[in-house]
């Protein structure tokens, strides 16, 4: 059994945790002034979180979502930026309730439209990805400063 709830000062520890296993899997580091902002932001609503616990209180994972407009729609999109369960509770359905928690506050707000990107090679996501959304075939570019 597990409970999800919105991220608090009093989780920074375990969302840290988590938020590092969420950076080593993407093997990519960032700053402590990267993760204090995104931490104080989640804290502040401009990003939204949610922590996922067991009954002991051990944090097993985290998602974290924001809003934006949309030039398709004339409501907001909701990005489902950081999803990460860990290791030792993975292929237990905390995902899964992870991406419908975050479809459930959107649809609650009035946002129809919940999407995300991943890595290709992140096949054991993709598969539950390909089970509870449908895959739109873009691919993501970017410039980097």
């Amino acid at each position: 059994m597990f409970e999800i709830k919105s991220i608090s000062a009093n989780d920074y520890s375990q969302w840290f945790e988590l938020w590092q296993g969420y950076l080593s899997f993407y093997e990519t580091e960032l700053s402590a002034e990267v993760t204090k902002s995104t931490f104080e932001r989640i804290l502040k609503s401009e990003i939204h979180g949610a922590i996922v616990k067991d009954e002991a209180g051990n944090a097993l994972g985290i998602v974290h979502w924001l809003t934006h407009l949309d030039t398709w729609s004339i409501e907001e999109a909701c990005y489902l930026e950081d999803l990460f369960v860990s290791d030792n509770a993975r292929g237990k359905g905390i995902g899964e309730a992870l991406i419908e928690h975050v479809h459930a506050w959107a649809k609650r707000e009035g946002i129809s439209r919940v999407y995300w990107l991943t890595a290709e090679t992140n096949t054991r996501a993709r598969a539950l990805y390909d089970r509870v959304a449908k895959r739109t075939g873009f691919i993501h570019y970017e410039i980097k400063d």
